[in-house]
């Protein structure tokens, strides 16, 4: 019987190996779950056929060329590659067959800094997209019509979908399952791939102890760490300066260098992320959660999760809590 969803991922020279064999495996197992089906055709084009050598060194066998694709796309999955020096890789012809392709699909999808590849396509001006966290600040400065949010698993802009860093390929492709035939085969996937959770998009690719990176002063990075370990303890900027001993005014305007956030935004984010292990790993009453994460009140907790996740706390526990 023949696939209903023909996809395309594109392979070339030192692309990362997850971004192409996750969502493969993804759309695979779809095809298991749904015997008879087949609702996924997967096909692997690269730019002379045969053999293309991926980033981690093993090999990857093409099923096209790309002048052999055609306008037979229903999804084209765009995945990444770094150079050396961690910079996206940008082929010009890569990028020119990209944009003449995604005129035939129904949808695109990029895998991390394969985003770069849509952008520098044209396919995410005035747009909002994600990547890898590592690369949005570059992906943002080069192209300025697109609205970069290097928070989220996934973004999906009309059909256009972009995936954050790396394994997020696979909450990706699970949500074009979802599209395409609903969230019960989406999570029966999920479950045959073992996934610790079927994450949303809205849900952050990273907590506040990853994507800080260390500051110049010594002190400020343990004050960091004393503030994760205590969140329900008195975190207001008065009380971190008199125990940093520095002025509040003076304090403020330290922590802010060191780490681009003011006191009070970034106790909110580590209290929020405590909140999201406590909601993720039991069944303790929203009241007490907000407590034990010294935002106080229920209502606290409520705007919280509402500025910082785009949800509430009561549907993030139900998409994300882990079996008791």
């Amino acid at each position: 019987m023949s696939a209903s969803h023909r996809v395309i991922i594109a392979v070339f020279p030192g692309v990362d190996l997850l971004d192409v064999t996750g969502p493969a495996e993804v759309f695979a197992i779809a095809n298991r779950e749904l015997p008879g089906r087949a609702p996924y055709e997967v096909l692997l084009a690269g730019p002379d056929g045969g053999q293309v050598r991926t980033a981690a060194g093993v090999r990857l066998v093409t099923d096209l060329r790309f002048e052999e694709v055609g306008d037979r796309v229903d999804t084209l999955v765009v995945p990444g590659s770094l150079d050396a020096d961690g910079v996206p890789v940008i082929d010009p012809e890569l990028v020119a067959w990209i944009a003449g392709t995604a005129r035939h699909a129904r949808r695109v999808a990029s895998v991390c800094v394969g985003a770069h590849l849509l952008a520098a396509a044209g396919l995410l001006a005035g747009r909002t997209a994600t990547t890898h966290w590592a690369t949005a600040g570059l992906l943002a400065a080069d192209h300025p019509d697109v609205t970069v949010d290097p928070d989220p698993i996934f973004v999906r802009s009309g059909n256009v979908w972009t995936g954050a860093g790396i394994s997020a390929c696979m909450d990706l492709a699970l949500a074009l399952v979802a599209e395409d035939h609903g969230e019960r085969l989406a999570l029966a996937v999920a479950r045959q791939l073992v996934m610790y959770l079927k994450r949303q998009g809205g849900q952050s690719q990273f907590s506040v102890p990853l994507w800080q990176a260390p500051a110049e002063r010594r002190d400020i990075d343990e004050l960091r760490a004393w503030i994760t370990a205590n969140p329900a303890a008195d975190l207001s900027a008065a009380a971190l300066a008199e125990r940093m001993c520095l002025s509040e005014r003076h304090f403020t305007r330290v922590f802010r260098a060191e780490t681009g956030a003011t006191p009070a935004a970034y106790v909110e984010a580590a209290r929020v992320e405590a909140a999201r292990r406590l909601l993720e790993g039991t069944d303790d009453p929203l009241d007490q959660v907000a407590a034990a994460c010294g935002l106080r009140s229920v209502e606290t907790l409520h705007r919280a999760f509402r500025r910082r996740l785009g949800t509430t706390p009561a549907a993030y526990r139900r998409r994300f809590r882990t079996a008791a």
